[in-house]
């Protein structure tokens, strides 16, 4: 499970060094992919594995899983790290996080976060007001 809130930076050849407490999950290598609400999403490859056989069985006469498909599927890079823990996140992926050499390295439990600074400072502000936390929790169980 990935937690936490880490901030970096991409360097000029585009690559992201993964904080030590979270590399061990990514050991296998991992999929990079535009995300739901203008991020990336770093996926372990086990959970890659698990996430796309539900995609795969969402039905393809529903417009919404179609289009959830094709995002996913057509912004998908391999993300394998090299020896200090850097994988190059693709110019696509940082053109759609509006990532440039900053990058906020959010844990979303199976699955890290890539955002642009101000855009996570924004979700996060959101986030935090109470009655829209009460409300955004609403009819979830929780």
């Amino acid at each position: 499970m990935f937690t936490g809130e880490y901030r970096h930076t991409v360097d000029e050849k585009g690559r992201l060094a993964i904080p030590t407490r979270l590399r061990a999950q990514l050991a296998e290598g991992g999929t990079v992919s535009a995300w739901i609400d203008g991020c990336v999403a770093l996926h372990p490859k086990d959970e890659w594995d698990r996430m796309t056989s539900q995609v795969d069985e969402l039905p393809v006469t529903e417009r919404s899983a179609r289009n959830f498909r094709r995002l996913l599927y057509g912004t998908a890079f391999e993300a394998k790290l090299d020896r200090q823990g850097r994988f190059v996140l693709p110019q696509t992926l940082r053109d759609h996080a509006g990532i440039e050499a900053e990058v906020v390295l959010v844990g979303a439990g199976a699955r890290i976060e890539l955002w642009s600074p101000d855009r996570w400072n924004d979700v996060r502000e959101q986030m935090e007001q109470p009655e829209a936390l009460a409300e955004s929790l609403e009819g979830l169980g929780i």
